[in-house]
């Protein structure tokens, strides 16, 4: 345990992804655009559902990911997030809770269900999210526990929260709070669709409250409404302290003030499934930084994290990282 309680809290949709392998013509069936993030409503989530086939459940949900892989690191890691008190959401929490995470956000009584993100994966190992944000929308500002933000070296949130009023207003104050407890904060831009809906208060919120910023070079481009990659990182470099930008294949860039460190990617042998690779860079990252690492070491813990996620299917470690960051002399 750090002297602070906890290394990161993640704030996110708890959602349970089921996961399904399915061809191309699928996607374009059902009038998807491949590699994006839709939501859905309940109707639709039956419809694909009963089309796609035998698939694999298990938790998920960006921040929920993020904060697993720093548990699985060996970081404290908190979450906050809201399932309903149904099969699902139990399932939900007994997987967080059982791979070390702190979650005690209150289940909801009534309302949607749990929700859920159906994940299909086409052969070239992009997936299509489509998710039913159910119970997600009933994260409010009643659900920021004061006492375990106060508690985090550094508050993550991802920016699919943005999506609902009300889960934005629980950030921004989850911000105010670790603002005033000389804590830091960071923020996922989760996907360039997202981007898009959100822009102009992405930018005001990283410019005013945001420590560390995590985007792939998709998003950062959108996020300045450039194609060129060099604009981008000058453009980032002066509104946020910290940026990490994951560029595939090429690795990652660090950007810090008018340091940009360029970070390799970690070798994969065959890539099965990109679900979560963002998300395990930012476990990977976050529990170096929290515990007194170089950014650029941090970035070596978040590409290993992503490669070991994007060797198998599903968007949870399947070996303990620590171990594995141990056996290649990362820690």
């Amino acid at each position: 345990m750090t002297a602070s309680g906890f290394d990161v809290l993640c704030i996110g949709n708890a959602i349970v992804d089921v996961i399904a392998r399915v061809e191309d013509d699928f996607v374009s069936r059902h009038g998807l655009v491949k590699g994006s993030m839709n939501l859905i409503d309940e109707v639709r989530a039956e419809q694909l559902y009963g089309d796609m086939g035998q698939a694999i459940e298990v938790s998920g949900g960006s921040a929920g990911n993020t904060a697993a892989g720093v548990a699985s690191l060996g970081g404290r890691a908190a979450y906050f997030g809201k399932v309903k008190a149904d099969q699902l959401g139990s399932i939900f929490r007994h997987d967080m809770r059982a791979q070390g995470v702190a979650f005690d956000t209150e289940p909801a009584t009534n309302g949607p269900a749990t929700a859920r993100s159906f994940i299909l994966v086409t052969p070239d190992s992009e997936r299509t999210m489509n998710t039913y944000l159910g119970a997600c929308v009933n994260f409010t500002v009643a659900d920021v526990d004061r006492k375990v933000v106060e508690a985090a070296q550094v508050t993550y949130m991802e920016g699919y929260l943005w999506d609902r009023p009300e889960a934005k207003e629980a950030f921004k104050l989850a911000a105010k709070i670790a603002r005033a407890a000389d804590r830091q904060t960071s923020i996922t831009l989760s996907d360039s669709f997202c981007v898009e809906r959100h822009r102009d208060s992405f930018l005001e919120l990283i410019r005013n409250d945001i420590d560390i910023v995590f985007a792939n070079e998709t998003e950062i481009k959108s996020l300045y409404q450039t194609e060129d990659f060099g604009a981008a990182v000058k453009a980032v470099a002066a509104d946020c302290p910290i940026a990490v930008v994951t560029r595939s294949e090429k690795g990652c860039a660090v950007v810090k003030g008018s340091d940009v460190l360029e970070i390799p990617a970690h070798p994969v042998n065959k890539v099965v499934d990109v679900t979560g690779a963002g998300d395990l860079f930012a476990s990977g990252f976050l529990y170096g930084f929290t515990n007194g690492r170089p950014v650029y070491d941090s970035a070596r813990l978040g590409s290993m994290a992503a490669a070991e996620v994007i060797s198998h299917i599903g968007a949870r470690p399947e070996v303990r990282l620590r171990t594995h960051a141990e056996t290649l002399g990362l820690l």
